[in-house]
């Protein structure tokens, strides 16, 4: 008869599941994004574009338009009048290297509201783990040390790497000091694109 090897032990595969388990986890949650994509199309945000009474948040205001948007009713007053954006920066996205790539235009808007927004349209970058947005006042940072130099101000998570988004530029933010945007790997500190804002 022949002996029994250590893995069938029900003890031995219970440790070895324990022991590979978190391995797989991790090396799924670094690997998947270069095997998936995520798309996102996002309208240019409708309260952006209106001028909002001091007492009504953009959250208010998507709501009340969302509510309006389901009547079927006829307007008689005209709709006021609304300041719209401007482009104040733009600049097409560009590969970082020859394994992370990106495409696609960066523009910083300011809103009749005096607050600013940058839009991405037509995105497609190399999709990574834990991508964010990133201004920096490097005009063309090719190190992770330029991109996080004083200055830099993250606008959030990527919400995919394909599709048109928008990120709110907080307010206080000296728009004219920011010089590029960047698509940054956060954990392996790894630039995946970048356009100079000119």
């Amino acid at each position: 008869m022949l002996a029994r090897g250590p893995w069938r032990s029900p003890l031995a595969r219970a440790i070895a599941l324990l022991v590979l388990a978190p391995g797989a986890a991790a090396v799924w949650w670094l690997a998947s994004p270069l095997f998936l994509s995520q798309t996102v199309q996002e309208d240019f945000p409708l309260p952006a574009t209106a001028v909002l009474p001091p007492d009504v948040t953009r959250a208010e205001a998507q709501q009340i338009m969302s509510t309006m948007a389901k009547l079927n009713t006829e307007m008689s007053e005209s709709m006021p009048a609304t300041g719209s954006p401007t482009a104040v920066k733009s600049g097409a996205l560009r590969d970082a290297d020859a394994f992370h790539k990106g495409s696609g235009k960066a523009t910083v808007y300011r809103l009749a509201s005096g607050g600013h927004v940058l839009r991405l349209e037509s995105l497609n970058v190399t999709n990574g783990p834990d991508l964010r947005v990133i201004l920096s006042p490097h005009p063309n940072p090719t190190e992770p040390d330029h991109v996080t130099a004083p200055g830099y101000v993250e606008l959030g998570k990527l919400k995919g790497n394909i599709g048109s988004q928008n990120y709110d530029i907080p307010t206080g933010v000296d728009v004219a000091a920011q010089r590029s945007v960047v698509i940054f790997c956060w954990p392996f500190r790894v630039i995946f694109s970048v356009a100079a804002l000119e």
